[in-house]
């Protein structure tokens, strides 16, 4: 009778420990496992014979390892629909491309067991440029490396197959990577259309190849990855020619209303002051006149775009509409405005277009400054200040600028750009 209940204790034991081990299953359902092991035991020992007994326990015993294993691809494929879920929703829920990548290197990171690092790379007319990045510390958009041309991320976009490096420090791919890189890594294009938009790579700590779950949901990542990304980018697209002059190709007025809302409420919440400069070229009314207006286009795109390229990367400069041009300067004051108002100025008086069978074309600019908050703590009547100050100066001298007064009070005497020559 002893051994009886040895046996029994020992098959027991040794189905517990099995669920046990098993971190996938949660508290509750171990507990229910238990349970049910404890039942069939019992039942086995109403059996008449110890052969019986001991045929029964093994039965038992197998059964509920069966469905064990069972109850995992079940619990393994509940996660799997599950992340697709999640994958889903998150990929959709923004059109902003930014958005998407960061998403769906969060995404990937979650699918590989002991990720270390994933990355993206858009593709484009041949060419791969970093997209975002993710690595296991937290660290965003911070790449390891650029794509090398014979390497293997340039290799999963030329011929739109995923690759899988199950030991980097041992693959011809990696033969001059640094000592330091180990562990497995996976590639997978992304396609849309028949269409390579962009190559995912995620690399793990460890060595070896990946699990077929694994590979299914990476692939599926990638499929909605690809599509997500080819929205978001034609959005992009779209939204670059509602803000761009076609003219010019520099920002239009919308995209100049909407970054003067922006600088207001970064200067509110910086409390520093930006500047806004209108401008108008002298003489353009008169090439449009004469030479016709498809020349007169070429010049505002070539003169437009010879001052977009001298200003700073903080400035923003706009096409406000014909011939007139609005710079933005953040952190700038009047002294500011009017020094580089002047050094415009005077780039203009350098500047010749040169035409075809005709004398070279040369163009002056007129301005008016207005500053944020000595002239107006408002974005609209900030640039109406500014504009009233080109009105000004155009009356009365052209080839200058003119700082606006406060709102309080009728337009300061000229301050004209001649006071401000050395």
């Amino acid at each position: 009778m002893e051994n009886h209940k040895r046996d029994r204790s020992d098959v027991f034991r040794r189905a517990w420990d099995i669920i046990e081990k098993d971190n996938s299953i949660a508290p509750d359902e171990k507990e229910g496992i238990l349970k049910l092991i404890q039942v069939l035991v019992e039942a086995a020992e109403t059996s008449p014979t110890r052969k019986e007994k001991d045929e029964q326990v093994r039965t038992f015993t197998q059964e509920v390892i069966s469905k064990h294993a069972l109850m995992v691809m079940v619990k393994q494929q509940a996660d799997e629909l599950d992340a697709l879920k999640r994958i889903g929703l998150n990929l959709t829920s923004s059109l902003d491309l930014q958005t998407v990548l960061a998403t769906v290197v969060t995404e990937a990171m979650k699918l590989i067991r002991n990720s270390r690092a994933a990355h993206i790379f858009l593709h484009s007319r041949g060419i791969l440029d970093f997209g975002a990045s993710l690595d296991s510390e937290g660290v965003s958009n911070k790449p390891v490396a650029m794509p090398r041309s014979n390497g293997l991320t340039y290799l999963v976009a030329n011929n739109g197959l995923p690759i899988i490096v199950e030991d980097i420090q041992t693959h011809p791919l990696y033969v001059k990577a640094p000592q330091d890189w180990h562990g497995s890594i996976i590639g997978i294009p992304l396609k849309f259309s028949n269409s390579i938009v962009g190559v995912m790579n995620i690399s793990r700590s460890t060595t070896g190849g990946f699990t077929r779950s694994e590979l299914r949901l990476i692939g599926l990542l990638a499929d909605q990855a690809a599509v997500a990304i080819s929205n978001a980018s034609l959005h992009m697209g779209v939204t670059e020619l509602a803000y761009t002059d076609s003219v010019t190709g520099l920002p239009n007025r919308r995209a100049l209303d909407e970054r003067l809302q922006d600088e207001m409420r970064y200067a509110r919440r910086m409390n520093s002051n930006f500047s806004v400069v209108m401008m108008d070229l002298d003489g353009f009314k008169n090439v449009n006149d004469t030479l016709g207006h498809s020349i007169g286009d070429d010049i505002l795109r070539n003169v437009f775009n010879y001052l977009a390229e001298k200003m700073r990367a903080t400035d923003f400069l706009a096409r406000y509409g014909g011939d007139e041009l609005t710079l933005i300067m953040r952190d700038s004051g009047v002294d500011v405005a009017q020094v580089v108002t002047h050094k415009i100025i005077e780039l203009m008086k350098a500047y010749i277009f040169p035409i075809p069978s005709s004398k070279p074309i040369q163009l002056g600019i007129t301005a008016g400054i207005a500053v944020y908050p000595t002239h107006s703590q408002n974005a609209g009547d900030l640039l109406r200040a500014a504009d009233t100050a080109l009105y000004q100066a155009k009356k009365h001298n052209r080839g200058k600028f003119v700082v606006a007064k406060s709102s309080t009070g009728p337009l300061d005497p000229l301050k004209l750009s001649s006071s401000h020559k050395k």
